[in-house]
């Protein structure tokens, strides 16, 4: 148990909540190489303070990889991102479930002890176990927050790709988390079932 902040829920059966349906993977058909000429310009702008003492061969070669894993960041945003926007959606489609089941709806009141708060959602999969995917959850809704649609990779700088992304992301979930009530009750995973669809593979 998680400090003891289960929301003591009526009855002993489990609810079942809608579907997690996940929209990562399918955004990446025929863009490889248009991301890759990006990328070789801003590793490029990257490189160019020390090309006067390097190789033009092992200049080309450092831009290469350099580019390589410019992308290979800028992938990782945009995956956690539709991660992010799958799981708002879910959550949506949960406070949904929730109004129209007496026993749950009125832990997402307010004004009724104890409640919950949207944040509480992402702790459900979380103790589902969906953050062992490869995906921080909290950084994936974070980006989704930040970003209204996933930019295109010329948007992003070589130090947002690098450094900063992981920080504005977590900075955004942890704005949004603390919308809700600062000590909001959980909800117990073995009283929730759900099913999670990878639809881009579907």
């Amino acid at each position: 148990m998680r400090d003891g902040r289960y929301i003591e829920i009526p009855g002993a059966g489990t609810h079942e909540l809608p579907p997690l349906l996940l929209h990562a993977g399918a955004e990446h058909a025929g863009e490889d190489a248009s991301e890759l000429a990006l990328a070789l310009v801003e590793a490029e702008d990257m490189l160019s303070e020390t090309a006067a003492e390097t190789g033009a061969e092992e200049l080309e070669e450092r831009k290469f990889e350099l580019a390589l894993q410019l992308k290979q960041q800028y992938r990782g945003v945009v995956s956690h991102w539709q991660w992010g926007d799958s799981v708002l959606e879910w959550i949506r489609q949960c406070e949904i479930t929730f109004e129209s089941v007496e026993a749950l709806r009125q832990f997402l009141h307010p004004d009724v002890w104890p409640h919950a708060s949207r944040a509480s959602f992402v702790t459900l999969l979380e103790d589902k176990g969906l953050a062992g995917r490869g995906v921080a959850l909290d950084r994936a809704v974070g980006l989704r927050l930040t970003f209204r649609q996933p930019p295109p990779i010329d948007c992003f700088s070589s130090q947002f790709l690098f450094y900063l992304n992981a920080t504005v992301a977590k900075s955004a979930y942890r704005a949004w988390s603390r919308m809700g009530p600062h000590d909001a009750a959980l909800f117990p995973p073995d009283r929730f079932h759900f099913e999670v669809l990878d639809i881009a593979k579907a």
